[in-house]
């Protein structure tokens, strides 16, 4: 295949996996996580280069469920703060707990028993979408899964039933969602990747790649559900490891497209360069393969049009941004001196008004820390762009924001 002359990725990782997810250098979160690239980098003055076309259009065309997004509250956002969730860096989970359930009835005008009848059945496989980056430090919080898993066990879920996953393997057993720690429950990561050839320890392909040259991980993706966009993919190897493909095709991880028939995403508050990673981006950059091609030409435009997607757009019905602590700078990968207590859950069932709602907080957290701020509005376009494709509400002055303080 013919390459263009793009590249997203960095020929090498300078630093092991396991300290990359402690302190998240910056070559390295950019490469694997996504950051914005000098388009969107203030301090650069390069000019965005004209967006290339995708099959988004296809994806709108396709029909939509009574719970696709943006859900059953649109442009509503619920924000419940309780300073006793955490003490001595330990969760008080009866707190945590009525933290969620409050936030629910609050955002659904029913109590937690009655939502779940109306959104889940008892023949539903539910995937529960967390975000394992930055093991230890400001991954989604265990404990919090626990309380989900326990709503949705207590009516009528059986804990088979329920699968955490993510994009990689690796990442979800670092932050510890691993099955003993969650028995009964499934733990799946969409890929597999060779820690070793990324940090350019090895060139030996047989951990990842099978004898007819392609990733032993492209089976988990279906090969007919894909988001198409006109930008190919680094012919190098490294990236092929990390990427799955490399051409125009992202293709959808199975689990989503064969097997759950409802998704809870539980990202984390904190920042990417002067945008956020949270709702959206734990959705869009995690549901396919072959994203590091897109990070320069579409970064932000990707968590809007792969949710448009009816794999995702009809099957995410709740996200809950885990703000039990935030980071304000130093995203999207984990950055010990910018993280702080934030003591809240935000719960919305539109992850749009969610984002814009969690951008505004970030940049208020960042102006209040003496941090470089760039108010442009192309870093929350793409919440806009989500509401003019009617996937969402993007503009802050339409968001139902209710907040709850409980301590």
């Amino acid at each position: 295949m013919k390459s263009n002359t793009y590249r997203s990725m960095t020929d090498a990782f300078v630093s092991s996996r396991r300290n990359f997810l402690k302190t998240s250098g910056a070559l390295s979160a950019g490469a694997l996580l996504g950051q914005p690239t000098l388009w969107a980098d203030d301090r650069k003055k390069a000019k965005k280069p004209a967006k290339p076309k995708t099959n988004v259009k296809e994806a709108l065309q396709q029909p939509v469920g009574r719970l696709a997004l943006p859900g059953v509250a649109p442009g509503k956002v619920v924000e419940v703060e309780n300073s006793a969730v955490k003490k001595n860096d330990a969760i008080d989970k009866p707190v945590l707990n009525e933290m969620f359930l409050s936030g629910l009835q609050a955002l659904t005008a029913k109590n937690a028993q009655q939502y779940a009848a109306r959104w889940f059945t008892k023949g539903d496989i539910i995937g529960i979408k967390v975000n394992p980056v930055g093991a230890g430090l400001i991954n989604t919080h265990l404990e919090l899964v626990d309380i989900v898993i326990d709503w949705l066990t207590a009516n009528g879920i059986k804990r088979e039933q329920i699968i955490i996953w993510d994009r990689f393997d690796y990442m979800l057993a670092d932050a510890g969602f691993t099955p003993d720690r969650f028995p009964g429950v499934g733990i799946e990561g969409l890929q597999t990747m060779d820690e070793k050839a990324i940090d350019n320890k090895t060139k030996d392909t047989s951990r990842w790649m099978d004898d007819s040259g392609k990733h032993i991980s492209l089976p988990n993706f279906d090969q007919e559900v894909y988001y198409w966009a006109d930008v190919d993919g680094p012919q190098d190897v490294n990236y092929l490891n990390q990427h799955v493909v490399n051409s125009k095709y992202s293709y959808f991880g199975k689990l989503l497209t064969k097997r759950l028939t409802k998704i809870i995403n539980i990202p984390v508050f904190k920042n990417t360069g002067n945008g956020v990673s949270m709702a959206t981006k734990n959705m869009g950059y995690a549901v396919i393969c072959n994203t590091g091609r897109l990070h320069r030409p579409l970064f932000f435009d990707v968590c809007t049009e792969v949710l448009a997607f009816p794999v995702i757009r009809n099957k995410l019905v709740l996200n809950i941004i885990d703000g039990i602590r935030g980071q304000y700078d130093g995203g999207p990968g984990a950055n010990a001196k910018f993280i702080y207590p934030l003591n809240k859950l935000y719960l919305a069932t539109d992850p749009f008004a969610l984002d814009r709602v969690g951008h505004e907080h970030m940049v208020q957290k960042r102006l209040a820390m003496n941090v470089r701020v760039n108010q442009h509005p192309r870093f929350t376009e793409y919440l806009r762009y989500a509401q003019r494709l009617g996937l969402g509400i993007g503009e802050l002055q339409k968001i139902d924001h209710t907040y709850i303080k409980q301590s």
